[in-house]
């Protein structure tokens, strides 16, 4: 009976010092990021996603010299996440702006014993911004990296704040990206129809959760874009029926997202790949691409290349550069006015120039 006991004892003893371990290890909700003093009209917004929506300036994703999102003009390179809580601060609380997280496997183990698995990984960013890079929709809700049930978690303590919050879900461009070959031979595909599917699936199962918890937070579901229209690919799938079938293949995976989005309450749609031709064309159906130009201000000319430098519509890492991202802020907000009717104020092309001319410009 003793050797039970003490059995029993040294069990409870190991439990309890892997518990005080993960607690140690792992990184908590930093003091005075909940319960915030904000505007009460402020409108909570939280964001799941890949690397289109992980804020630029992290320092621990993207430290000085290892590459930087911008290269030399990555102080002044921001992403739509930043550059949203730069002209809309006020009304669009992203929370504030912290180091916090851990490692996928100290978040997945805390949970396993319990306990709150935090944000995974570690980064710089907002707080209520769960995106990080190289995210696929598997790590919407399953993995070491999950982002939805963390989220919730994170939401769930403060449930009352969350029923006037926003959600943007923009994930599936790794997913979808990776099989531009066989979208231009095949875009009626088996295996597209799988992808797509799955993809679908979890973001189903992502708007389900939310929903369960907070079921009056509104959630706005971002589609893809087309892959194929960035200068950087301008010399792949040349021909127009190669470029067809990417774009056939690629409605096909949209049309599942946005018949989902528009089936659930309180949910929308964002077309992506309609904003981008709109803002910026196509290569369309012409050997030379159908590109556009957009101006900023009076003289400021982004064309749809590549490349650092802020005249360019993506950074040379093929991420949005700064342009794009303040432009596709813009839209957002348009977006949200638009399917939720908040009280938003409108983002004008005046406040887009004032915001990126001081900072594209060189000083005088």
């Amino acid at each position: 009976m003793r050797t039970g006991f003490r059995r029993v004892g040294f069990a409870a003893f190991v439990t309890a010092g892997v518990m005080l371990a993960f607690n140690v290890w792992s990184q908590d909700v930093p003091d005075n990021a909940l319960n915030r003093k904000v505007s009460p009209t402020a409108i909570p917004f939280a964001v799941i996603g890949d690397s289109n929506s992980h804020s630029f300036q992290d320092r621990i994703a993207f430290p000085a010299g290892t590459g930087e999102r911008g290269g030399p003009f990555h102080a002044r390179t921001f992403n739509w996440t930043e550059v949203l809580d730069k002209l809309r601060g006020k009304e669009i609380d992203s929370g504030p702006w912290v180091a916090w997280g851990s490692s996928g496997l100290l978040a997945t183990g805390r949970e396993a014993l319990g306990l709150s698995g935090g944000r995974a990984p570690k980064k710089e960013d907002f707080l209520y911004n769960f995106a990080n890079s190289g995210a696929s929709c598997a790590n919407l809700m399953d993995g070491r990296f999950r982002q939805a049930p963390r989220l919730v978690a994170l939401m769930d303590k403060e449930p009352e704040r969350w029923k006037r919050g926003v959600v943007l879900i923009r994930m599936g461009l790794n997913d979808w990206s990776s099989s531009l070959d066989l979208q231009s031979r095949e875009p009626d595909s088996p295996k597209l129809a799988e992808l797509t599917s799955r993809c679908v699936k979890q973001i189903g199962a992502t708007l389900k959760l939310i929903h369960e918890s907070h079921p009056q937070t509104l959630i706005l579901v971002a589609g893809i874009a087309n892959e194929a229209d960035d200068a950087a690919q301008n010399n792949n799938w040349v021909s127009e029926a190669e470029r067809n079938n990417i774009w056939k293949a690629l409605d096909s995976f949209n049309a599942g997202i946005r018949k989902l989005a528009e089936s659930e309450p309180n949910t929308a749609f964002f077309d992506d790949a309609a904003w981008l031709v709109q803002r910026w064309g196509t290569r369309g159906g012409a050997p030379k691409p159908a590109f556009k130009t957009v101006t900023i201000g009076k003289s400021f000319v982004v064309t749809n290349s590549i490349g650092d430098d802020p005249h360019n519509l993506l950074l040379a890492d093929d991420h949005a550069g700064l342009v794009c991202n303040a432009l596709w802020a813009q839209s957002l907000v348009a977006r949200l006015r638009e399917a939720f009717k908040l009280p938003l104020t409108p983002i004008s092309d005046d406040e887009v120039a004032r915001f990126v001319l001081p900072l594209v410009q060189p000083e005088k």
